[in-house]
Parts: structure tokens; sequence; C-alpha cells
């Protein structure tokens, strides 16, 4: 569980650090950038000799649905919705974990049902009311259940597929070949919508784009799903959500931000009854 906790952490100083720097880039290019600088830092370890052709082209699958098709419907999902909305709607991930292992196992565990609900609960409350629905929230909300659900699958794809493996193969000898799954469908769809000639980043916007494709993808996604191999359904549900309270924290202490503290209280108060729930039964 170590891994998926520092990844929240690492998440939760990301908005912070890069709120406004990246404005006037295409977000497609920046998906694009960011997935090559997260390939190129696995790609040295790459060792395809020691892989089986299926599951090398399963792994490029599945990380051009966990990345890939994550980052399409996420970033479009700007064009109809503000920040605010689509962190709301991004917080049913954990039960799209709970779902999906469901029908996969045909076995419902309720435990880690009761678990992602309060971990969808324990970030709901950070959420001040807002009045009136923007306009195009409903092809916006559905632009981010797809990148939940495809974020949801590629982890649980990843942790199936690791499982097959013999032990002796490195976690870090695979992951360049997600990456490049993810840079493969991002790259195909940059080229129909992005004016590459037009991406001039100032030297600010390069240094944040290094961060996000080196620490906050690259580094961040391989932890996450390591982490996810060895943590219960209901546990790696549950931290899906855990870098919302985990973000406004950071904002308090960091960036000097204002929050609601009682809301803050409860939610973490949620994510503690959650993770105990879960971590009273195993995979």
């Amino acid at each position: 569980m170590i891994y998926l906790l520092l990844v929240s952490i690492i998440w939760a100083f990301s908005p912070g650090l890069i709120k406004g720097r990246l404005t006037g880039l295409d977000p497609n290019a920046v998906s694009v950038i960011r997935l090559a600088l997260a390939m190129l830092v696995f790609l040295p370890f790459f060792r395809p000799r020691a892989i089986p052709r299926p599951i090398l082209l399963r792994l490029v699958a599945i990380g051009a649905v966990q990345f890939g098709l994550m980052y399409l419907g996420y970033l479009h999902a700007f064009t109809f919705l503000p920040a605010y909305a689509i962190g709301l709607f991004t917080l049913t991930t954990p039960l799209y974990v709970v779902l999906i292992e469901a029908i996969i196992t045909q076995r419902w565990q309720t435990r880690h049902a009761i678990a992602a609900a309060l971990a969808i609960v324990g970030a709901v409350v950070l959420f001040e009311a807002n009045s009136g629905a923007p306009t195009g929230w409903l092809y916006g909300c559905i632009l981010v259940q797809f990148s939940n659900l495809c974020f949801a699958a590629g982890q649980l794809a990843w942790c199936r597929t690791r499982a097959t493996l013999p032990s002796n193969i490195q976690d870090t000898s695979l992951f360049a070949l997600p990456y490049a799954g993810a840079l493969a469908l991002t790259g195909i769809f940059s080229a129909f919508t992005t004016d590459w000639t037009a991406i001039q980043p100032t030297q600010t916007q390069v240094i944040t784009l290094l961060y996000l494709g080196i620490i906050a993808s690259g580094l961040s996604f391989f932890l996450w799903n390591l982490g996810a191999t060895r943590v219960a359904t209901g546990t790696l549900a549950v931290l899906n959500n855990l870098k919302v309270p985990l973000t406004v924290t950071v904002a308090l202490l960091f960036f000097g931000e204002q929050t609601n503290l009682p809301r803050l209280a409860a939610s973490f108060a949620c994510f503690t009854l959650a993770l105990f729930i879960s971590g009273r039964e195993t995979n």
C-alpha cells in the first residue's frame, strides 16, 4: 500500500505546482509529451526477449486504454466542464474498480463495495455546492466516466497480466510497453488535432512538462500499478480517491489556500474507515 500512498501524495502536489503554467498549450500535445517522457524513463530497462509476444501486445493494449484513452477522455472533457465539475465526476473510479472486478471474478464483494462507497463520500464532502449545471455537463460527464472506466480497467488488467508472468521478470523491464501503447494512441489522435508548429513552450512550461512526464506520469503510474498488484481490490478502489483530501491538505499547508476544516476531517474519517473495512479482507 505504501506505493499507492506515495503516488497519492505526489499527485496531491501536482495541481498546485502546475496551476496556470500550461496555459496556451494544446492539451493533446501535452498528453503526447507526458507519455513520451514517461516511456523514455523506462526504455533503458526494457527487456523484450524475456517477455512472451502475446504478453507484449497485451501490455501495449493495457497502456493504450489505461493511459491513452484515459487522457483523451479526461482532457477533452475540459471543453465542456469547469475544473471543479471534472474533479467531482472523477470520484466514481473506486466504484468502477469494484464493479469490473466483480464481473471478471463473478463474485460480489460487499466489503469492497462499502469501502468504495465510503471513498466516494469522503471525496464528495470536500466539494462545495455550486449553483447551476455547466453548459454541456452531460457530454462532459460521459467523457469523464469513460476516462474513469479506462483507468480502472487498466489497473485491474495490469494486475491480472502481471500475475501470469514469472516473478524473476522485473516490472521495470515491462513498463515501457504500456507507455508505448498510450503514446501511439495519443500520437495518432494528436496528429489530426494538434498544430505542432504552434507549440512553443516557455522555460517554465518546459520544466512543468518535465515534471509531469517524468514524475507525475512516468514514475507515478509505474508505482501505482506496482502497488495495485499488492493490495486487495477494495483497498485499491479506496486509494483511487485519496488524492482528493490530500490535494486539499497540500493546498492548505503549502500553497496558502483556505478550506473547510470540518469537511476535511470528515473526509479523512471516511477514508480511514474505508481502509479499515477493505483491509479486513484480501483478494
